[in-house]
């Protein structure tokens, strides 16, 4: 593993630096549904007008084809200044446009894929079910053929976005003769279809960007359909991330500034025994002392697993572990904050806010669920990584 940048990275790193903080958003991301469309939206053609949409997409789909440690400074660069995650644009972005630049037709690439980089459309994920979250492959949700349409049934939960959606990814189950992991099909669902009933659900730090979706008659054509009919397994597991890890570099960058906020409002924020700043109660003087420690850390393994990512041309399982130790440790660091604060903690003006001390608390419980629950990631590195028997 090589930590030292060339001339020509590091000057890249001062174009990316540049380029963001000329063109940095001014207004804070709004909370509201369609408020959240405009600003994710305008933001995102704002990065295609600069060149910058879609920086591990291939060239020839309109993205950036950069390098893995050009993607690497890109999201460091990005984090550092504070910039909103890509949220509403996550699913288009980093799923369903590399699940379609890999799987789908030319038609289909010719037509979603600049829609997807230029900001104009937003897609959402129909993937869990109430029953088939962790166990996707238990999905129900059911597609009979009709003429040349799928006509569709059934339940879809936790679609974050679904309200602002133009289209979604969506897993049915076409064939019930096989084996759980055979019969599924992967098509494109036009949220606009008749049959369609939205229900968002509210969230305990406030937000309502998850929903559930019902299917009622939902006639969706044949030509949606990614990959063969029944083979929806595959295609959804064929999508590995383009950025092979280095997208995770803007999680560990914003946990290690929350981390230096926390030490400073410590500083100033009267601790446990009412007397004294929180920073010079010894113990947590040494958890705050450990957090930092902890996301060095975090930031050395995803340096490590780009490097073998460079070597290996693939992800790999070990993605997990970066995973299941950013979970634990974001919740961690949440917890931290709220024993800093204590009972005032009750008080907090800003518990609905994801910024604030008491909704990062409240919002830290999804890290150890979406994505992946921190137990699958504990299968995934005892299985594929240890080497465990089952």
């Amino acid at each position: 593993m090589d930590l030292d940048f060339s001339t020509e990275q590091l000057e890249f790193r001062d174009e990316v630096r540049t380029w963001l903080r000329e063109n940095k958003p001014t207004e804070p991301r709004p909370r509201e549904a369609d408020g959240i469309r405009e600003y994710d939206t305008a933001w995102q053609r704002t990065q295609w007008n600069g060149g910058w949409a879609g920086i591990a997409w291939p060239k020839e789909y309109g993205g950036g084809g950069l390098t893995l440690l050009q993607q690497l400074i890109w999201y460091e660069e990005y984090a550092a200044q504070g910039f909103p995650g890509i949220d509403a644009n996550f699913v288009g972005l980093s799923h369903a446009g590399p699940t379609l630049i890999t799987r789908a037709d030319e038609t289909m690439k010719d037509f979603h894929l600049r829609k997807i980089l230029r900001g104009e459309v937003i897609w959402c994920q129909g993937f869990s079910e109430p029953e088939a979250g962790s166990d996707l492959a238990s999905l129900r949700a059911k597609a009979v053929i009709d003429g040349d349409h799928l006509v569709v049934n059934g339940q879809k939960i936790w679609t974050s976005f679904a309200t602002i959606a133009d289209y979604q990814e969506l897993l049915v189950r076409t064939d019930n003769t096989g084996s759980k992991h055979q019969g599924i099909t992967w098509i494109i669902c036009d949220m606009a279809t008749p049959g369609i009933e939205i229900r968002p659900i509210e969230t305990i730090e406030g937000g309502a960007e998850f929903c559930e979706v019902f299917y009622d008659d939902v006639r969706i054509p044949l030509s949606n359909i990614v990959g063969e009919i029944n083979d929806g397994w595959s295609v959804a597991m064929s999508t590995l991330s383009f950025e092979r890890g280095t997208a995770f570099t803007a999680n560990q960058v914003r946990l290690a500034k929350v981390v230096e906020d926390l030490i400073e409002f410590s500083r100033d924020h009267v601790g446990p025994d009412g007397r004294r700043p929180a920073i010079a109660d010894d113990e947590i003087a040494r958890r705050l002392a450990r957090a930092r420690a902890a996301v060095t850390s975090l930031r050395a393994m995803t340096y490590v697993g780009i490097c073998r990512s460079m070597q290996t041309d693939t992800p790999g399982p070990k993605g997990s572990m970066l995973k299941l130790f950013y979970a634990d440790l974001a919740k961690q660091v949440a917890e931290l904050a709220m024993d800093i604060i204590g009972s005032d903690a009750l008080r907090s003006t800003s518990r609905w806010d994801k910024n604030g001390w008491v909704g990062n608390y409240l919002y830290a419980f999804s890290q150890s669920i979406g994505g992946g629950t921190s137990e699958i990631q504990r299968n995934i590195v005892g299985d594929r990584v240890l080497g465990l028997p089952r």
